[in-house]
């Protein structure tokens, strides 16, 4: 029979694990609401709140996971992205937000299909597809009420619209070369004829908007370190520099109704700084909030901003801020759980120099005092969780199985590991294409730096990764083998060569910049791949899987496993039959999650 101590194990880490969150909150012009997405009914569906009544309810059922929505200018009608089963091939529809009535729009199974804009007079979307042929991201128009189509411009490549000219005369369109950078277009829907613009150089870009007399916005790092925000016109290359933080990315940008200000957040080392930019006289004030991350930032009038919030003690929800009195309110109250939340602990920032200098950031989580653990309790066992992309960063913010692992007795150490996102293409560019192992040494050095903590016992440190995240975790087990107690490898890469000649053809040109091409680097992918080196993990291996993963295909896992049970190494291999490569819904979530835990508990505190 189960213990009465396994089964309050159990209970609080089902606690953890159902915590939710609200997200991708967008204001419904005319209608006095919001719309967000949470996953409440075990998907993440649409919900909405509503300022008259303060209350939030869900808008429509929908049979799969709903991936954004986009509402007409007047707000009568939305735009709803929804898959299946985590193929990430989003099928679009239209919703009528006074009868509730969904129909299909774009329903084309087998093509991946990107939402765009709406047009200013709400009777037409914007959006690009593949269906000319797997790589080939081509923009279509299509009329709501006839649902008649267009295609008005051919790419080679992938692309997406991002808005319409404010006389519904053309589109601007960002089309990807890499997967950091990108060019910026103004198509003429007239006569066809496009043409580039934005600011000069290679650099990816952000926020991109039209205010309505046509001026333009955006953020890029084409020809800065950093994301910087500027002023540009659509009739003309080139832009004006607004403002620049040299050591920091401004992450997001959202202009006012009115056109007066611009309310921009600073990515500072994983943590949002918002700021109001005064368009008229060109200076910027900060606001000061909880630390935490800010994401889809807009403005729910002139004086207001709505937003999502959260950090390692808020798991996420939409917030309101009022510019008069300053105020700060939230919304939704998904994230909140009264019996577990005053255990939840902040992460301390920490960095360490690197076999080469460079100096590396990670967040630190110490073992919960909730644990009866402390400095003098003597070292604990760590886990390091590994982001994905590698372009990507671990924020400052809420992760469940972090949270319930500290709170018993762990420590847990998020880095940020050169290639990481947030601070500069300089850092970012370091892990490019053979100096991918400089990344996984950056976790070597790490292990080192942790030696100074004594709440750190370094002879029980396990791994865990996701995506990307999962290959440096495979790496990390065959380049470092004696460092690591337990590995979990979700959905991770383990041969860059099959990864690149398997994953979806429209991918395979974005990730060659990355990593290296399969023309020139196939010797080095040899040389680096876990799966050639598996003989040499010598701790056991738990590895998670979407059957439907059409980034990073399921038989990067199926064949590493193969190869180690061959061997007779300690693996095991778990592969979700309804996911793809994020794990969405919440029963598998609970499932995978649990897993770990057990996981980690068998053979980090043995």
């Amino acid at each position: 029979m189960e213990s009465k101590a396994l089964t309050e194990q159990n209970d609080k880490l089902h606690a953890y694990l159902t915590v939710l969150s609200a997200y991708q909150p967008q204001v419904v012009r005319g209608r006095g609401r919001v719309t967000f997405l949470t996953k409440k009914t075990g998907l993440p569906q649409l919900w909405s709140w509503d300022a008259a009544t303060d209350r939030c309810e869900q808008v429509i059922q929908l049979p799969d996971r709903v991936v954004e929505a986009k509402h007409s200018p007047c707000g009568s009608r939305t735009v709803i992205g929804m898959d299946h089963k985590g193929n990430e091939k989003q099928q679009l529809y239209v919703l009528d937000n006074d009868t509730l009535d969904v129909q299909e729009l774009t329903v084309s199974p087998q093509h991946f299909h990107n939402v765009g804009d709406w047009s200013p007079c709400g009777r037409k979307i914007a959006f690009s597809s593949n269906r000319r042929g797997p790589g080939l991201f081509d923009v279509f128009v299509q009329d709501v009420e006839t649902k008649q189509v267009e295609e008005v411009y051919r790419h080679e490549g992938r692309c997406v619209p991002l808005c319409w000219l404010p006389d519904g005369s053309g589109l601007l369109i960002l089309a990807d070369v890499t997967n950091v950078v990108q060019s910026l277009h103004v198509l003429d829907l007239r006569s066809g004829a496009i043409r580039e613009i934005g600011v000069p150089g290679a650099g990816d870009y952000a926020s991109v908007q039209l205010a309505k007399d046509g001026t333009g916005y955006l953020v890029t790092n084409a020809a800065e370190n950093t994301m910087a925000l500027y002023r540009f016109s659509p009739e003309r290359a080139g832009a004006e520099l607004l403002v620049h933080v040299p050591a920091w990315d401004i992450e997001a940008a959202k202009l006012s109704p009115d056109g007066s200000r611009i309310a921009y957040t600073v990515n500072e080392g994983g943590i949002s700084a918002l700021y109001l930019y005064e368009v008229e006289g060109g200076h910027s004030t900060v606001v000061e909030l909880p630390r935490g991350v800010i994401q889809s930032l807009s403005w729910l009038n002139d004086d207001e901003l709505i937003f999502a919030l959260k950090s390692p003690v808020l798991p996420g929800d939409i917030w309101r801020y009022g510019l008069k009195d300053k105020t700060l309110r939230r919304l939704t109250s998904f994230g909140r759980s009264e019996t577990i939340e005053h255990l939840w602990q902040e992460a301390e920032l920490c960095t360490f120099r690197s076999f080469d200098g460079v100096e590396v950031p990670y967040f630190y989580y110490r073992p919960s005092g909730s644990a009866g653990l402390s400095e003098e309790s003597g070292p604990a066992p760590t886990v390091v969780y590994v982001h994905g992309g590698p372009e990507s960063q671990i924020r400052f913010e809420f992760h469940p199985v972090i949270q319930y692992l500290v709170g018993q007795g762990f420590n847990v150490v998020t880095p940020n590991v050169r290639g990481s996102m947030g601070y500069g293409k300089t850092y970012l560019n370091l892990d490019n294409a053979r100096k991918r192992m400089d990344a996984v040494a950056d976790l070597a050095w790490m292990v080192k730096d942790l030696s100074r903590f004594a709440t750190v016992d370094t002879g029980k440190i396990g791994i865990m990764g996701r995506s990307y995240g999962g290959f440096m975790v495979l790496a990390a087990l065959t380049h470092y083998p004696d460092l690591w107690a337990a590995g979990v490898d979700i959905v991770g890469i383990s041969h860059f060569r099959t990864f690149l000649e398997n994953t979806g053809e429209w991918r395979r040109a974005l990730r060659e910049a990355e990593y290296g091409t399969l023309a020139d680097d196939s010797d080095f992918f040899e040389e680096i791949a876990p799966l050639n080196h598996s003989q040499k993990i010598k701790v056991p291996l738990l590895i998670f899987h979407g059957r439907n993963d059409t980034r990073v295909p399921v038989s990067e896992a199926e064949q590493l496993y193969a190869d180690m049970q061959a061997r007779g190494q300690e693996a095991k291999l778990v592969i979700f039959e309804d996911e793809g490569h994020q794990t969405e819904k919440m029963e598998n979530h609970i499932a995978m999650n649990t897993e770990i835990v057990r996981f980690f508990r068998e053979y980090l505190e043995a």
